[in-house]
């Protein structure tokens, strides 16, 4: 097969978490001079695929071959791989089937390495991410099998296919907070206690401020209202009541220390409580590893590009990875209609992709 051919099949075959679609067990047979363990857990399909050439360093490139659900609207079928103008259309064309396809191919054609090349896969990233990269993860400490250097494949590239890898991620703080009032008949509002009434003044000093200036890598960390309810739908009582939902996606000058204290400094003198939970912690890899250099070497030789190093954007899997002390980056194509209806990839894209992690393996001493 080609890297276009793996592509399209990968494509075709519908794997909504926590269905890998059959392809672990695929690409395992595609693999064949490779050592394969799973390590699947209930219903979350893992692989780790890996092949020593020598005694060197041990690379790695992780990925998940689950996506989301297609949804509807969709001018193909969106497990078809419809290739039409340049394009390849399917749901997971950009996230992130265009990155497995591409350092799948990339591993199968290695012939001189030295060290350990290998693969972990998951079926369970788009999920709760509970039963997938983190349990491999564990697998690999335990029998000392942890690599040293990490590429996660998700798409990551902005205006122009080459232009930004991932170096770091921000964290992601939720909050939880309600707010206690007092119930009453709207006529008499002298008589209860609108919990409304006392949010609304506080809430421009909340809503959308930043908790931290960021830095070089970081933007800052913004404290983000998602959810304000209260009462009964109803016109003539007032709430008993108020609560509201924020999320923080916070960088590493922002704690959750800092945002319980945000929140104790405006509510000052409010009846609330407070529930905080961190769903991610922010991470950066130091921009003078091996990894890195090595990285944009490889894509400045295949695009001309110098990327970009950035830690915008959600989260990935490689929030598992940082925390055991492991240089890990993120680099993929574009990710402009990830989780959307028609969701698609330029063919040349994952052809340079592809290039960029041969050039990686074939350059790393």
């Amino acid at each position: 097969m080609s890297v276009i051919e793996l592509f399209k099949y990968m494509v075709s075959c519908k794997s909504e978490t926590p269905d890998d679609g059959g392809l672990l067990d695929f690409i395992a047979t595609y693999l064949p001079d490779f050592t394969a363990i799973r390590v699947d857990v209930k219903d979350v399909k893992n692989l780790f695929i890996y092949k020593k050439f020598g005694e060197g360093e041990h690379l790695c490139f992780a990925g998940h071959v689950d996506v989301v659900p297609a949804g509807d609207g969709w001018d193909t079928n969106p497990y078809e791989a419809v290739e039409k103008e340049g394009f390849i259309y399917g749901r997971g064309t950009q996230d992130m089937k265009s990155g497995v396809a591409a350092f799948v191919q990339a591993v199968k054609e290695a012939e001189n390495f030295n060290g350990t090349l290998s693969l972990l896969l998951t079926s369970d990233e788009e999920g709760d991410a509970v039963n997938g990269t983190v349990k491999v993860l564990e697998y690999l400490k335990e029998n000392n099998l942890l690599p040293h250097a990490v590429v996660v494949a998700e798409p990551t590239c902005e205006e122009l296919f080459g232009d930004a890898i991932k170096v770091g991620r921000r964290g992601s703080i939720n909050g939880y907070i309600t707010l206690k009032g007092k119930q009453g008949h709207a006529a008499y509002p002298e008589k209860a206690i609108n919990p409304i009434n006392l949010i609304a003044p506080r809430l421009a000093n909340m809503a959308g401020v930043n908790l931290d200036n960021g830095d070089e890598f970081f933007s800052p960390s913004k404290f983000v209202i998602t959810d304000i309810r209260a009462g009964m739908q109803v016109t003539n009582v007032t709430p008993n009541e108020l609560k509201m939902m924020f999320n923080v996606r916070n960088t590493t000058l922002t704690s959750q220390k800092d945002v319980s204290d945000f929140v104790a400094k405006n509510l000052d003198g409010l009846d609330y409580e407070l529930k905080l939970s961190q769903g991610s912690y922010p991470f950066r890899t130091n921009t003078d590893t091996k990894l890195v250099r090595n990285m944009d070497a490889a894509i400045e030789k295949v695009t001309g590009l110098k990327p970009r190093h950035s830690t915008a954007g959600g989260t990935s899997d490689a929030r598992f990875i940082a925390p055991l002390g492991i240089p890990v980056i993120e680099f993929g194509v574009k990710n402009d209609t990830i989780h959307s209806v028609n969701e698609r990839t330029t063919i040349k894209e994952v052809e340079d992709l592809y290039e960029v992690f041969k050039t990686l393996i074939g350059m790393w001493k």
